[in-house]
């Protein structure tokens, strides 16, 4: 399995983004150097960590997000995940995700990142790792109903001002981001 292609989009995304915090330009950096330092880092094998794809998926209204309830984490999160072998841009890996996740077709997709954020997890392997998340900005069509796929315990659309309080801590910051991207 080869990921070089993955890894080279990763690296002009991440590197062309213009991060709207020092906080995001600091963790900017960390992930161009992660980059430079794994030729694996897009790799769900690597073990010290590895690049992750997101969605904050807004209403057609931008009035509601969809979080899914993560069966492993406990918490609402935004849908997303694992770079797959198939998967040639992070956008694609991010819209491939959200797709599955929702069960919605015709998400409309920002090719530029909104967020960046690094947390620990144990993956399926058992192994503490951290995920470099990439969160991109994708918007639902008007009248857009969410599946339940097997990744989730729940999955509904929720206010944007009214998230719940067991979510992910990353989730109101990429929501923000989110909402604030034209």
């Amino acid at each position: 399995m080869s990921f070089a292609s993955l890894h080279q989009d990763a690296v002009v995304v991440v590197g062309s983004w213009q991060p709207p915090s020092p906080a995001q330009a600091a963790l900017r950096e960390a992930f161009l150097g992660f980059l430079a330092a794994r030729d694996d880092a897009m790799s769900r094998l690597c073990a010290p960590g590895h690049l992750t794809a997101s969605a904050i998926v807004l209403s057609a209204d931008e009035r509601s997000t969809l979080l899914t309830l993560h069966p492993r984490v406990g918490r609402w999160l935004q849908l997303g995940g694992h770079c797959e072998d198939d998967d040639t841009t992070l956008v694609g890996a991010a819209l491939r995700e959200a797709t599955e996740e929702s069960g919605i077709k015709g998400l409309v997709i920002d090719p530029v990142p909104i967020h960046l954020d690094v947390h620990p997890i144990t993956c399926k392997l058992g192994i503490p790792t951290r995920h470099f998340d990439v969160r991109f900005r994708v918007v639902a069509p008007a009248g857009a109903v969410a599946v339940r796929s097997a990744e989730s315990v729940d999955l509904r659309f929720w206010p944007v001002d009214a998230i719940p309080e067991d979510s992910d801590d990353g989730v109101t910051d990429a929501l923000a981001a989110a909402l604030r991207h034209f």
